[in-house]
């Protein structure tokens, strides 16, 4: 049994969200940072949109006591292929808890299950280990190097790509690209 489960973003986690954007590492990522209470709120709403017109389906990460610990989402990027992007976060503060890992585990079961895809894929940058930890640990197997993928700044990074298929194990250990 899990000690995390998904649920809809909602007003009441406008302060973690506000304290997880406030991490530059994460704040760096993303194209539009919550960083005032209006626009925690407008993040929020826009899950709710993205998932009712873009086929993009995000979630926050909880525990027990419903405290959001970080964010999990798939993107539908082919209904013909049965394609879709996982992607996820977790709040600096609650890192090396398994969070990330659960959250990519459980929005996977929600792409298979709920929305019928057949491939969830993933990727993280060569220089971010946990994430290559928690896709594995959460059933996406290992697939490749793409070269300079991603440009943050001036810079290019390395990613590693990952996918999990439906009829793949529920979990599996990290091997491949990432290790070592």
């Amino acid at each position: 049994m899990s000690l995390y489960r998904l649920r809809e973003w909602n007003r009441g986690d406008v302060d973690r969200l506000l304290e997880a954007f406030a991490w530059e590492e994460l704040a760096w990522q993303e194209p539009d940072v919550p960083n005032t209470v209006d626009l925690a709120l407008e993040w929020i709403d826009r899950r709710a949109e993205l998932a009712r017109t873009e086929d993009v389906h995000g979630f926050a990460v909880v525990d027990g006591r419903d405290r959001a610990l970080g964010h999990a989402q798939v993107a539908v990027t082919s209904r013909a292929h049965g394609l879709g992007w996982l992607s996820f976060w977790t709040h600096r503060g609650e890192q090396g808890r398994g969070v990330a890992t659960e959250g990519a585990r459980l929005v996977s079961r929600f792409a298979f299950d709920d929305l019928d895809l057949f491939r969830v894929e993933a990727g993280h940058r060569l220089d971010n280990p946990g994430s290559c930890l928690a896709l594995g640990r959460a059933g996406l197997l290992p697939e490749g190097i793409e070269r300079a993928k991603l440009r943050y700044g001036t810079s290019r990074y390395d990613t590693a790509s990952h996918a999990r298929l439906v009829t793949d194990a529920e979990v599996r250990s990290p091997e491949g690209p990432c290790k070592g």
